[in-house]
């Protein structure tokens, strides 16, 4: 390839960058790539000379050269760390020679509102447009989810792009490759949406992975199975609803062996998980929403209940917990299995709750169907139920929550008593469930009548003077009782 023949280009090629960049070329086009570690520059360079558009990778090894060796309008993925990286490669771009003509696309993990402020910064300098990516280095590599927003006129220029590396579904099968089907990536909406979208399925993620811990330690240690056995549950719940990535990958670590010790790899593994921060935007954004998203919040805690060790051991030492089990108490593989599909649901359900309330929000007009659909193929929490899901907003786009859905109503009622008997199964046997709880909980709250909140904004009222609706009259009109008098009177509050 000579100079300026491409005007794709990559800034980082760390892990995301360098499978990004070799999907873009195995997919037919050219990419000048930049890094500021010559080392990575140097491995993409030679993985692309493996493949077979050998010409397909230019290296540069300044922003100068990237802009230097590329045409214009240039496309500019970004594959940097979130942040003011992102920024600071941005104004390095512009220094170096984009102008308002060239494309840039922040993939990373950028906070949605970051992104909304970059739009407006750089706006009359370069188009700065988002893709957010699902899927990991072999989902990159081989086929992500994308989520791209912003522009819509900037959306139909890189279509063909993001859509020819982006993995494909199908209504007959789910693909984790390249073919001939619907692409999963569809434009979102307006700069943030996209990114918007990609922090709620990493809360998502949280919730489903913590779920999967939960069931595991279920069938350990309430029902006494190997970790083959439950490897085995596993695999035959992959041939069910509740089949997912997720689901298949925990089911081929419990088979693993520790190479060190030959014991069974995951009990070598210590029990203290880490965490990047995205679900945590997730829970937080739920409450300044004032959206619940309660069981995607009890991932993010589980977490961090994992990491304080020390803290536990300390417990450990002064309870001595006596697990309650009578001989009528016991679980099978399907209650439990059960039990997960409702928990399962309930977690999507305020994952798109929370999608719906920021949308109404900041007034953008999002396709719930299609961002199930996004998510059916190349990322972390692909999964059988998103076919439900996307059916279930097809029939009814405005659908207000996802468990009011006719289908998704029948398979909860079918399962309710067996959703309740394992969290029962887990307190007596004192096996921490949060996310499987609060599922219920949520379930629960969201089909209560009357709510004991009534005595709630009493109190607030008597402390606070915060005011309170009444039952008999319209909610437009707010009282106070007046508490601190020997005489209390109701008086309306204009």
């Amino acid at each position: 390839m000579t100079q300026q023949d491409s005007n794709i280009c990559m800034v980082g090629l760390g892990v995301m960058g360098k499978s990004l960049t070799l999907n873009l070329i195995d997919n037919g086009y050219s990419v000048v790539g930049f890094d500021r570690n010559a080392e990575n520059i140097a491995k993409t360079h030679r993985e692309a000379r493996t493949l077979d558009n050998l010409t397909g990778f230019v290296p540069a090894h300044s922003f100068e050269a990237l802009v230097a060796q590329s045409k214009s309008p240039r496309i500019v993925f970004l594959s940097v760390p979130a942040g003011h990286i992102v920024d600071d490669v941005v104004q390095a771009l512009i220094q170096a020679g984009l102008t308002n003509e060239d494309i840039v696309i922040d993939t990373g993990n950028s906070l949605w509102t970051d992104s909304c402020s970059r739009e407006v910064r750089y706006s009359g300098k370069v188009k700065f447009f988002t893709t957010a990516v699902s899927g990991g280095e072999q989902g990159a590599r081989f086929g992500p989810s994308l989520m791209p927003s912003g522009d819509k006129q900037v959306w139909e220029f890189v279509r063909p792009i993001l859509q020819s590396i982006s993995a494909k579904y199908s209504d007959s099968v789910t693909l984790n490759v390249n073919s001939n089907v619907s692409p999963c990536c569809e434009y979102i909406g307006p700069v943030g949406s996209g990114h918007y979208v990609k922090m709620v399925h990493n809360g998502i993620e949280y919730a489903d992975m913590q779920l999967i811990c939960e069931a595991y330690q279920l069938m350990k240690d309430g029902m006494g199975l190997t970790t083959n056995e439950i490897a085995d549950t596993f695999e035959q719940w992959s041939h069910t609803t509740l089949s997912s990535y997720l689901l298949e990958i925990s089911a081929d670590i419990l088979r693993q062996n520790d190479p060190k010790s030959g014991q069974p790899f995951v009990d070598m593994v210590l029990d203290t998980a880490q965490q990047k921060g995205t679900g945590l935007w997730t829970a937080v954004n739920s409450l300044e929403l004032g959206c619940p998203a309660p069981s995607l919040s009890e991932a993010v805690f589980a977490r961090a209940i994992s990491a304080r060790k020390p803290l536990r051991a300390s417990f450990q030492k002064n309870y001595l917990k006596q697990k309650l089990k009578s001989p009528e108490l016991s679980l099978t593989a399907q209650t439990l299995g059960d039990a997960l599909l409702c928990a399962k649901i309930a977690i999507y359900a305020q994952g798109f709750d929370l999608i719906r309330t920021a949308a109404l929000e900041q007034n953008w007009d999002l396709n719930f169907a299609g961002i199930a659909n996004i998510w059916r193929a190349g990322c972390i929490i692909r999964a059988e139920i998103l076919r439900l899901i996307s059916n279930a907003y097809n029939q009814d786009p405005v659908l207000e929550n996802l468990m009011l859905a006719s289908d998704i109503k029948k398979l909860i009622e079918a399962r309710e008593v067996r959703w309740r008997k394992t969290i029962g199964f887990a307190i007596e046997g004192a096996i921490p469930t949060p996310v499987l709880t609060s599922s219920l909980n949520y379930f629960d709250s969201m089909c209560c009548s009357a709510l004991p909140a009534n005595l709630l904004q009493a109190q607030r009222d008597y402390f606070g003077a915060h005011g309170y609706q009444r039952v008999d009259e319209t909610e437009s009109k707010t009282f106070h009782l007046t508490w601190e008098l020997e005489n209390r009177q109701e008086v309306e509050i204009p």
